[in-house]
């Protein structure tokens, strides 16, 4: 399994472990996490959460292995799926830390971003890079960038794919502090248990109470995204994205 779970004094630790990969997301581990966010919600013993990815990479992505051959059919089970994930996790009434180490890109960025506070290795570095293979953001992304950043910084991560440095990303409020690689483990352990040692069930409200101020709902976006994902899919760009990203060189984009 590319997904471990460890429960130690309150405090559940999710990681992606698929580091060959750098933690890209299989089918399999998406079904996986949406699985263990259900479980953790409903697990009274759990105070707190940390998600982090085992390596050199927090998560790479989506596996863009089998994105090859998905028709608009499968393409909607396919993103049903991993929206069931990112809502198990935005909805868990407990705390979550992300702990960030290396490469947080693609999806993966979207899911730091659905986490409640994010700790950032100083070799962190975000993106988001789905334009590279003519995609459109998913997993909530601009839902959440919108809400942190305002639409002129979401727009140009978007537009521009550029990585942000993890220092960059924490001026920007997205990361909640930056420690050296060596000292994140031991960062987001400190700050578990402090939220372990708290009244989980008032911190619970308070993040319902976070979640109440979004407007549109998460859930409204993500109907959208659907849609749009499914149609850029079906479009040359997003071949070429594919075939370029296979063979290591830079896409020629023609725009349809």
């Amino acid at each position: 399994m590319n997904v471990k779970l460890c429960i130690d004094a309150g405090i559940a630790t999710v990681t992606l472990d698929r580091p060959e990969k750098m933690n890209a997301l299989s089918e399999e581990m998406y079904a996986d996490m949406t699985r263990i966010f259900a479980d953790l919600q409903s697990d009274d013993s759990v105070r707190a959460v940390i998600l982090t990815g085992a390596g050199k990479a927090f998560c790479s992505g989506s596996d863009v292995g089998g994105m090859a051959n998905v028709d608009i059919i499968s393409n909607r089970a396919r993103m049903k799926g991993r929206y069931r994930m990112i809502t198990n996790l935005v909805n868990i009434e407990k705390p979550v830390i992300a702990a960030v180490n290396g490469a947080c890109v693609g999806i993966g960025f979207s899911v730091a971003l659905a986490c409640d506070l994010v700790i950032a290795s100083d070799n962190a570095k975000f993106s988001q890079i789905f334009k590279k293979i003519g995609l459109v953001p998913d997993g909530g992304s601009i839902f959440f960038l919108v809400q942190q950043l305002g639409l002129a910084r979401a727009k140009e991560l978007v537009y521009t794919a550029r990585m942000l440095p993890a220092e960059e990303a924490r001026e920007w409020g997205l990361v909640t502090r930056v420690v050296p690689q060596a000292e994140l483990e031991a960062a987001a352990q400190a700050l578990a248990r402090d939220l372990a040692d708290s009244a989980t069930y008032a911190l619970g409200l308070a993040k319902k109470m976070f979640q109440s101020m979004y407007a549109p709902s998460l859930e409204a976006l993500l109907e959208t995204e659907l849609l749009s994902q499914a149609t850029a899919r079906l479009t040359e760009d997003h071949k070429e994205g594919l075939a370029a990203f296979a063979e290591k060189r830079k896409p020629k984009f023609m725009g349809r």
